[in-house]
């Protein structure tokens, strides 16, 4: 799979400051083997003060500083912060339906995304998230995994 450059040096500067994150959605079904269009790369985050710390330093950096986002916004529980516009956008998600961060992070897969080792949930962990949310695209993701 390949990324949009923008994609790729935000990828490479969550690893630069060792963010704790994993790919979820489109991506991660893709590096399981069913690829689908998707408009975004959605990353689940550990939501804790000092990764907290880390992706804003990364976000900073990346431009995104007149967003005026703040590490308490990398912190709170059920946040989905949208950095970006179609078809670059990312989402940064502090929760994830049936998944706990640490439970997915202790299973992560470590796979390459155009030339980039970087951190995919786990397939079992995939489930569970596409089974939880329910959605029919979703459902349909079961389907094929």
């Amino acid at each position: 799979m390949s990324l949009q450059k923008d994609l790729r040096e935000f990828i490479e500067l969550l690893s630069v400051h060792e963010v704790r994150f994993v790919i979820v959605g489109a991506f991660a079904v893709a590096y399981h083997g069913y690829f689908r269009y998707t408009s975004d790369i959605d990353l689940f985050i550990d939501s804790s003060l000092e990764n907290g710390q880390r992706i804003f330093q990364a976000v900073e950096q990346f431009g995104f500083a007149d967003l005026h986002l703040t590490v308490e916004d990398f912190i709170q529980e059920d946040q989905v912060i949208q950095l970006g516009v179609s078809p670059n956008r990312i989402d940064v998600m502090t929760f994830l339906s049936g998944v706990g961060f640490n439970e997915a992070w202790n299973s992560r897969e470590q796979g390459e995304l155009d030339g980039l080792s970087v951190p995919f949930i786990s397939k079992d962990m995939l489930k569970r998230n596409k089974l939880a949310c329910g959605r029919l695209q979703d459902l349909a993701d079961l389907e094929y995994l």
